[in-house]
């Protein structure tokens, strides 16, 4: 294996980003395109009576308005059946090593509402007008008649049996297991034993620009403008709903702003405006607004857990059992089967001998469960670490050193794990060391201590997390297109299958095909995202672009080069090796000498392409991440004075553009541990009146010192040694602070921290800790709510008036 790095410090995107000159969906003028909004379900769960679009007819500048209820025969809308044809449901997601077809079938995801609605933001009716105010007049215009039904927004709620979401059909959509069961002498003979629950809150992805979708009739074919990140599925799952060969839609992805997993797939909205674009014969755009986004977007995480850790007295890991309920929303579409990648990722980087994970994917009245930055992988770190931490306690050990005493060593890589994971490469321990070394723990475990000898001090704790993540995909997706053609005026044009949404693939890959071909690289431009340039793609996500299209661009580049040499021995009449490449020129070893630069040979020769398919393998990136906390046990405030994140991403392609992923990953993964959570009323309905000022993302204010470092073990699946770097903050980040409070309260119950730790949440597990070292005589008189009520599988609204940053309670019970 070879591996080279492309130090690119430069990133193109960004005069043009930060000047105002990129065009993102919304910036496409297209003449006589029509705005398309659509009516929302106000409640979870509820019967769908009638759906009345005539009033919208009236308002000035609507051209239409249609519902899927006026589709099955009811005259409810403006305009005839003959104007829309049925709309089919989207079709499903599978993963290709895992069948969840079963899980969808009778549980199909509607267009458009007909007879019920299942989620608060499921769309029921669309308006079209001439532009964007007058949709929405139109659309407030429309008349919805909804019973409501009682909602299941928890696991707990949908697993009683009181709500059933689809009639005869259990709510538990999808099982799964991973490893095998434990015998329970394990467990008995173990001389420590630690079970917990755990709640992996609801999240937001939160891009800064939300969906948007342009489609824009042509001949017998369409072109679709979408900020997306697998253009190349969105073109065949289109092409299935509309009845058409692939090759009649083009997808064009612009620039994104962002996407952490939620735009990897089709949706409602995007088969509406198709369909209308082409029964129209006008363009149609949809463009998501915020508040729509925090009501009807996709979710990330989700998971009610149960574990159970066994170890000997000196440490040693014996089993490992994660029980899964999952929240996968309202239709099991691609969330059904995202927790089975908690299940293969739970034993972590330990030598853990016996490991059982099950999951079962439960349906409730909210919106879908769908990747988030991680996808699967930080709810398998999060409950493994924490409890890890625990055990620590119970054994009176280091943390860092209970975790050194089980990873799995590096001469044991290829590892496999006992839920059927293959590890290609590992130094977990060096990983820790540095995170260590950087933090200065010993330095802050002393003031840690003098703190607990001085009643007046605030309480400072110290957590960390070590993890193991998996990139590139599953099995069936393991491939990625590259493409490098010759051009006559000595550039190079760069095609790959991905789709840039804010990781500097422009930069990144025209620099590594530059590097390959020693040439300037502003000689090289990328070409992604479009379906009509680059003939097929997998696309962006699981942290997989450098792994699969780097190879992929790299590989198509020393091709170019051979192919290059051989035009030109056949061009001089000599044999290839008396031809040679340096920096763009050939040159011959002749009497007289001759050579040509790129550029010359495509005009005397011809056209020079080379298109490659990289196939390939999963690799698995590490890290260690520490966090040192301090908390303020009578407000509850938690204030992160430092963390380190040490990443292992193999052969960093763009160190420049890693150290952003990292850094940019570990803001999201502050987020989960302190601020995000999403809050339901009653009937479950999200409590997010205010938009993103109840809906709380870390700001550049809540930001604490942030140490980034890595460590550097190639992986030996891809020529190039690079692992995925996108996602690692996301799932080292959240445990590591929260054993960083656990350590600063001293708890003797996990359970009594659930995320996201609100001023509530830490004050109650403040006063529990409190209550439960003081002698029984004099603890507080009456019962103190454990904190876990607080966070694990409730909802409510919050319960308090002060909703500031570092203020009192912030989001309450969030799921």
């Amino acid at each position: 294996m070879e591996a080279r790095v492309s130090f690119a410090y430069t990133r193109r995107e960004d005069e043009r980003l930060l000047t105002g000159q990129g065009r993102f969906v919304a910036d496409i003028d297209v003449p006589g395109c029509l705005s398309a909004v659509f009516v929302r379900s106000p409640v979870a769960h509820g019967r769908l009576r009638s759906v009345d679009c005539s009033p919208a007819a009236s308002v000035p500048g609507v051209v239409g308005a249609w519902s899927a209820v006026h589709l099955t025969g009811l005259p409810a809308c403006a305009q005839t059946a003959a104007d829309l044809p049925d709309l089919p449901p989207i079709p499903p997601v599978l993963l290709a090593s895992l069948s969840t077809r079963e899980a969808v079938a009778g549980r199909e995801w509607p267009t458009l509402a007909t007879d019920r609605v299942r989620y608060p933001g499921e769309a029921i009716a669309v308006v079209v007008a001439e532009d964007r105010y007058q949709a929405e007049d139109g659309a407030a215009a429309v008349g919805v008649l909804i019973d409501p039904l009682p909602a299941a927004v928890t696991t707990a709620a949908a697993l009683d049996g009181t709500v059933t979401l689809f009639e005869g059909m259990s709510n538990v959509a999808f099982e799964f297991e991973a490893g095998h069961p434990i015998d329970e002498e394990v467990w008995r003979s173990a001389a420590v034993v630690v079970e917990a629950r755990y709640r992996q809150q609801v999240l937001l992805p939160s891009p800064m620009e939300c969906r948007a979708f342009l489609a824009v009739p042509r001949g017998d074919g369409l072109t679709v403008w979408c900020s997306h990140q697998m253009p190349h599925r969105l073109r065949r799952e289109l092409a299935e709903v509309l009845g058409w060969p692939p090759g009649r839609i083009r997808v064009i992805v612009p620039d994104s702003g962002g996407a952490f997993g939620s735009k990897s797939a089709i949706f409602p909205e995007y088969v509406v405006t198709a369909t209308l674009a082409v029964a129209l014969g006008r363009p149609v755009r949809w463009i998501e607004d915020r508040m729509e986004s925090l009501l009807a977007a996709t979710r990330g995480r989700g998971q009610d857990q149960r574990v159970r850790l066994a170890a000997g007295a000196d440490g040693r890991l014996l089993a490992y059992e994660l029980a899964i309920d999952a929240d996968v929303g309202a239709y099991p579409h691609l969330g059904a089967a995202l927790p089975t990648q908690t299940a293969r990722m739970a034993t972590g980087p330990y030598l853990t001998p016996r490991v059982h994970a099950t999951v079962r994917s439960v349906l409730t009245n909210t919106m879908m469960t769908y990747p988030y930055r991680g996808a699967g992988r930080p709810e398998a770190a999060s409950a493994l670490e924490r409890t890890m931490d625990e055990l620590a306690r119970r054994l009176g050990l280091d943390p860092a050193e209970l975790r050194r005493r089980n990873f799995i060593p590096p001469e044991r890589f290829p590892y496999d794990t006992p839920t059927g994971r293959r590890y290609d490469s590992g130094n977990y321990a060096a990983a820790l060391d540095l995170a260590l070394e950087t933090l200065g723990y010993e330095r802050w475990r002393r003031e840690r201590d003098r703190r607990r000898a001085d009643p007046a001090a605030l309480p400072l704790g110290i957590g960390l997390a070590c993890y193991v993540e998996r990139s590139g995909g599953e099995p069936g997706g393991l491939h990625e297109f590259g493409g490098v053609e010759a051009c006559p005026d000595g550039t190079v044009v760069a095609r790959c299958g991905s789709a840039a949404g804010g990781q500097s693939h422009e930069t990144t890959f025209s620099s590594l095909v530059a590097d390959t071909l020693g040439l300037d690289p502003a000689r090289v431009r990328l070409i992604e995202g479009d379906t009509g340039e680059v003939p097929e793609g997998v696309g962006s996500f699981a942290s997989r672009s450098a792994q699969f299209a780097g190879a992929a661009l790299q590989r198509a580049a020393r091709t170019l080069i051979d192919q290059a040499r051989q035009r030109a021995a056949a061009l001089w009449e000599l044999p290839v090796h008396k031809v040679s490449w340096s920096r763009g020129t050939l040159r011959a070893e002749s009497d007289p000498p001759a050579a040509a630069d790129l550029g010359e040979l495509v005009k005397e020769t011809g056209p020079l392409r080379v298109d490659d398919r990289f196939e390939g393998a999963m690799a698995f990136p590490f890290g260690a991440h520490a966090a040192v906390v301090e908390v303020d046990v009578d407000l509850g405030t938690v204030r992160v004075l430092r963390l380190v994140a040490v990443d292992d991403c193999g052969v960093a392609l763009n160190p420049v553009a890693v150290h952003g992923q990292a850094l940019g990953s570990a803001v999201q993964g502050i987020g989960q541990a302190l601020y995000e959570g999403v809050p339901f009323d009653d009937a479950g309905v999200p409590v997010l009146p205010n938009g993103l000022l109840d809906y709380l993302l870390p700001t550049f204010a809540e930001v604490p010192p942030v140490d980034i470092a890595a460590t550097t073990t190639p992986t030996p699946v891809t020529p190039l040694g690079a692992k995925g770097a996108g996602e690692s903050g996301c799932i080292g980040t959240p445990p590591a602070i929260v054993n960083a409070v656990a350590d600063a309260l001293r708890l003797a119950d996990p359970g009594l921290l659930q995320m996201p730790l609100t001023p509530d949440v830490v004050w109650r597990a403040a006063r529990a800790s409190e209550n439960a070292r003081r002698p029984a005589a004099a603890r507080e008189p009456g019962r103190v709510e454990n904190a876990q009520g607080s966070g694990h599988g409730a909802h409510g609204t919050s319960g308090g008036a002060d909703r500031s940053r570092h203020g009192a309670d912030r989001t309450g019970r969030g799921r």
